[in-house]
């Protein structure tokens, strides 16, 4: 199976994107994804129908395929159209002028010749062949799928009131039945609230569009000419390969993911990790595409390009997670579906019973009937959810807080117990060895047997032996193996066994389980050595929000019970579980998610069996090892400052959404009995419809402001 991204405009609403996923689905398609906000659209095929059929298949919607990529920034295409005009802003102030000409003839003085309805007609026809030609070709077009959208309802009231008035002009019926202003209103009115709310709902992209744009930008990029020289030429980020040369000067953006092979920077990763301080890179460390250079200049060599690199990686995170449902929206999309028809039955019903029970002239009826057409909105419950969704996420990913689902964002309101693990989680992870005992070997030797085995494990400890003892000098193993939670095995060529882990494999031979790491030869203890690791500055703090929110604190951890329990004590944690392998911490998240719905936070390498299982797992994460990650929500920042404002994002994310919800029923059910018994004019009518999404956008764009900490 093969991934498709698309980029797709012409995407107005939950009804458009229903469209393109029924008819992608009917073709086979799997895994469809689509997010009308972004445009996005994504799918997994087996390749029995071409791309390019696909591609005509949406056009054939309405629809235009104009991207294969995700590394365009986030563009609100539904302003485009192939024929006349760009953008809905455009028919608007074309349509504006004929329109206020149609509304003279409703001032108290009358202008003579505007009285004549054949000219009303003239002045009239340019407003409704380009509000026909958009809003009636996207309605014809949805109708012959079987998915009516918002359009059919703009459409056929603005058809009606034309129709209606251009009997009464050539039956000679008089101004009772000339309703030419009204058509124009209708259309001109929701052009305008279309362009009103697609500006509001582009903002909610504010976040997402600034990473976007971080992903072109210009390199310097080294080749050598035949004398071996240096040459340096600028060429834009997307031609470079991995394995290119780049210089990267002070001021300047790392165009890729790259690696450093001579000089020193200082970097701000504060689009990616949310952190404004600048962090000190050297010679073979990673740069990541889109950090800012503050101080020095480096040569280095790419790394990753398009689509591999961190940033890519990050964007299409935030992209999926937007096109996630979570299940509050589902019922809004059920209703969502069958809200067009229902609105059409309620017109036509409205028609009927106020000209046949109440006796209203039918002119009046008609104008009952089309105010119900165009005051209804379905929109506002497609809009409730992504508007929303596209906010939190997007204020996430500037803090460095990755969600890999919108159903995370939901769940965060409902968990009552955050366990820890301690390594690297609650520690900073820089080991530093303060001591080693061994009455059999020599520090030397012992060491070399430790850095040997060490240096097959992706531990922390064994990271940090590794990066302090760098022993050139290593014993060659005929097998090695690590065991989850104990430590590291191996054997030697004259056939001793080697074991070198935590107090559980030298339980037999010492109750001493005060020291880090214990040593055995032959099942024989031959050595112990201690490590120190510091408490990261913020966990107390970040212990003591939790709470405040009466959230239960658990540290669960592989380490000895007098080590866990001395970290918890200092930092204030209700419960400790020490001493668990790994399979261990699986039974106790999944009795803990029994007892109430539970995130796990941990480092994401030991880990991960336990994150998956929680509520919510929520990893630790250095930018370069997003891809290995495997929860549902990533903290970029290598610490756990801003698990606070995930929790305070996803609740606050949650109630938005509600009070989005609630707004859209209600505006519905309140509105289109009023303009029923006729106390709306359908201009008045078209006006609040097309300003109703826009009370949606204002209130999801009050998250990135609002105080969720």
């Amino acid at each position: 199976m093969e991934k498709v991204e698309w980029k797709v405009e012409g995407m107005d609403c939950t009804n458009c994107a229903l469209t393109i996923t029924r008819y992608l689905q009917k073709e086979g398609q799997k895994e469809v994804k689509v997010n009308f906000i972004g445009g996005d659209v994504s799918f997994e095929t087996d390749g029995n129908t071409s791309k390019e059929e696909l591609s005509k298949g949406i056009a054939g919607l309405g629809y235009k395929v104009i991207s294969e990529t995700t590394a365009a920034p986030v563009q609100h295409s539904a302003f485009s159209n192939r024929h006349f005009f760009s953008n809905h802003l455009q028919r608007f102030l074309f349509c504006l002028p004929f329109t206020l000409v149609l509304m003279l003839h409703m001032l108290p003085w009358h202008i003579h010749f505007l009285m004549n309805p054949w000219i009303q007609l003239l002045i009239c026809l340019p407003v409704f062949a380009v509000g026909m030609g958009y809003f009636g070709v996207s309605a014809v077009k949805s109708l012959r799928r079987g998915i009516p959208n918002m359009n059919v309802l703009v459409a056929m009231g603005a058809l009606a009131a034309f129709v209606y008035s251009l009997t009464g002009t050539i039956g000679q019926l008089g101004p009772d039945y000339i309703f030419y202003e009204t058509t124009a209103t209708i259309i001109t009115l929701v052009f305008l609230g279309e362009w009103v709310e697609h500006k509001s709902v582009e903002t909610t992209q504010k976040e997402l569009n600034k990473l976007a744009r971080q992903q072109k930008v210009m390199a310097n990029m080294i080749a050598f000419d035949d004398q071996h020289k240096e040459l340096i030429f600028p060429v834009e980020n997307t031609q470079l390969h991995v394995g290119d040369l780049i210089l990267i000067k002070q001021g300047e953006q790392v165009p890729m993911d790259c690696k450093i092979l001579w000089g020193d920077v200082h970097v701000n990763e504060s689009l990616l990790t949310g952190e404004s301080k600048p962090v000190h890179k050297t010679k073979k460390e990673n740069l990541i595409g889109g950090s800012l250079v503050t101080a020095g200049t480096v040569k280095a060599q790419v790394t990753a390009t398009g689509k591999d690199t961190v940033l890519s990686n990050i964007l299409n995170l935030v992209k999926q997670a937007q096109g996630e449902k979570p299940p509050v929206q589902q019922l809004a999309d059920k209703i969502s579906a069958v809200f067009v028809p229902v609105v059409i039955g309620i017109s036509v019903l409205s028609f009927l019973l106020n000209y046949f029970v109440f006796h209203v002239p039918a002119t009046a009826s008609l104008m009952r009937s089309i105010a119900v057409l165009v005051i209804s909105c379905p929109c506002a419950m497609g809009l409730a959810t992504p508007a929303a969704i596209a906010v939190g996420l997007g204020r996430a990913a500037k803090k460095g807080i990755l969600f890999r689902n919108a159903r995370s964002l939901e769940l965060f309101k409902n968990i009552r117990t955050v366990v820890f693990d301690k390594t690297g989680t609650l520690t900073m992870g820089n080991f530093r060895v303060t001591n080693i005992h061994s009455p059999v070997l020599s520090e030397q030797e012992f060491k070399q047997v430790v850095f040997s085995l060490e240096k097959y494990s992706n531990h922390p400890i064994a990271k940090a032996i590794i990066a302090e003892w760098k022993i050139p000098d290593t014993i060659s193993w005929i097998k090695v193996e690590e065991i989850k939670g104990l430590g590291i095995r191996a054997e030697d060529a004259r056939g001793n066994s080697w074991i070198l882990g935590s107090h559980k494999i030298a339980a037999t031979h010492t109750t001493d389980d005060s020291h880090t790491a214990y040593l055995l030869q032959n099942e024989k203890l031959i050595g112990w050595f201690d490590m120190e690791d510091e408490i990261r500055p913020e966990a107390k703090e970040v212990i003591s929000y939790l709470h405040t929110k009466n959230i239960q604190t658990i540290l669960l951890s592989g380490d000895s019970l007098d080590r866990v329990q001395k970290i918890a004590t200092v930092l204030g944690i209700d419960k400790v579980y020490a001493e668990k392998t790994p399979e261990e911490k699986l039974l106790i998240i999944e009795q803990l998610n029994k007892e109430a719905p539970a995130a796990m936070v941990g480092d994401g390498i030991n880990d991960a069996p336990a994150l998956a299982k929680a509520t919510i797992g929520i990893s630790m994460s250095d930018a370069t090892q997003l891809a290995m990650q495997t929860a549902q929500v990533v903290l970029m920042n290598k610490g756990i400052q801003h698990l606070p404002l995930a929790l305070g994002l996803g609740k606050h994310t949650f109630s938005t959404i509600k009070g989005n919800l609630f707004w859209a029923f209600i505006y519905n059910i309140v509105a289109i009995p009023i303009a029923a018994v006729g106390l709306l004019q359908p201009g008045l009518a078209a006006l609040a419809m097309g300003f109703s999404d826009v009370v949606l956008a204002i209130n999801s764009i009050r998250l990135n402001y609002r105080k969720v900490v």
